[in-house]
């Protein structure tokens, strides 16, 4: 058994994140363990850039309202208790509502070579807008 102490929040790059995103890391892969989770927060507005991982990717909604949306325009609407899994190498976006807040807490599996991400372009305003439209 060991405990771990929480670490300290950091802001998500700009590189892949629009808007204010902060980060708490909560588990880093460890032999023979691959997860790694994190507590993501998303201010209004503030959503990832496009991105896959290898080996697929849970989100768990614990506070506000948010999106997942998908490269075929699926939109699932995140609020609290909420469970979505994207498949491996499933392009797709998520992050908060245009007037509140989202938390989740982002669980996947890391791969050799680190966390599995491939990071893609940015989420423009008007495919935001349409996924806030669609949900």
């Amino acid at each position: 058994m060991e405990l771990t102490t929480p670490t300290p929040t950091v802001k998500g790059p700009e590189k892949n994140f629009t808007g204010d995103v902060y980060v708490n890391p909560i588990k880093k892969p460890a032999e023979p363990s691959r997860l790694i989770a994190s507590i993501v927060r998303f201010t209004p507005g503030a959503r990832t850039n496009w991105h896959s991982h290898a080996l697929g990717q849970t989100l768990y909604c614990t506070d506000g309202a948010g999106l997942v949306v998908n490269r075929d325009g699926t939109v699932i609407r995140l609020t609290p208790g909420d469970t979505v899994w994207t498949p491996p190498g499933e392009e797709h976006w998520h992050g908060a509502g245009i007037d509140c807040m989202m938390s989740h807490i982002a669980m996947l599996e890391g791969t050799d070579t680190g966390d599995g991400a491939t990071w893609l372009e940015p989420v423009t305003d008007e495919q935001y807008k349409q996924a806030n439209q669609n949900s």
